[in-house]
């Protein structure tokens, strides 16, 4: 390894093997009731939670440690109502022929449309935006690497501390999304990169029958 400066690694914590299969164990059956919902509840969501969830999506690993990433956390109903009719413009047009016949099939499962009344009832909306040029100072305008990967691993961490806090979400990707840029008063050198809806779930939420079934773990690995 090149000489580099370095801190002592002096807040990992070792368990025993048992604690450690126990707890791994633990962390599973919790993930698995991580549902994406489409049914929100209006009920509000203190904004703290909200910053927690974030500064944990902050600590993910990115490329050279520039962390491309930026969360515009929308709570404004005037804001919300721009984004869901912007998104639903597009959605129409998706589900009206752009998609094709393969990709609806797709979805017809899940019972997705081009109505997204989430997008407004929701208390919270994350627009989660990649940056292709940064570095550790906000001013810094370096190439960024593995920028697309970087992003994607902090938004599982977000979705992660969302559900670990108490809330559901929904990852919603509207083709274009370029109106969150606009939306959200970004510079362009960001790209939107996914909208998140965090919130309660509503009294009536459902989860599809189809989005309950996983692939069993022969079939998503191998050991070597």
């Amino acid at each position: 390894m090149r000489d580099h400066d370095a801190d002592p690694l002096n807040d990992y914590i070792e368990y025993p093997l048992s604690e450690m299969l126990k707890r791994s164990e633990q962390f599973y059956q919790d993930i698995k009731r991580r549902h994406s919902i489409r049914q929100f509840s209006d009920r509000p969501v203190p904004r703290e939670i909200i910053e927690n969830c974030i500064k944990a999506a902050g600590t993910a690993p990115s490329g050279a440690n520039h962390q491309p990433w930026h969360f515009v956390a929308i709570h404004s109903s005037d804001v919300k109502k721009q984004v869901r009719e912007q998104a639903e413009l597009h959605e129409r047009g998706f589900y009206e022929g752009r998609a094709g016949e393969e990709w609806l099939e797709a979805l017809r499962p899940l019972g997705t449309d081009a109505d997204k009344p989430y997008l407004e009832h929701a208390p919270w909306l994350i627009a989660i935006f990649s940056q292709k040029k940064g570095g550790l100072s906000v001013e810094d305008q370096n190439t960024n690497y593995y920028v697309h990967e970087s992003v994607g691993i902090a938004t599982g961490f977000l979705i992660n501390a969302l559900h670990s806090s108490g809330l559901v979400t929904l990852t919603h990707t509207p083709k274009p999304m370029s109106f969150l840029s606009k939306i959200c008063n970004r510079p362009d050198n960001e790209r939107a990169y996914m909208l998140l809806i965090a919130g309660y779930p509503a009294e009536n939420a459902s989860v599809p029958h189809h989005a309950s079934t996983k692939k069993s773990l022969e079939d998503i690995s191998t050991f070597l």
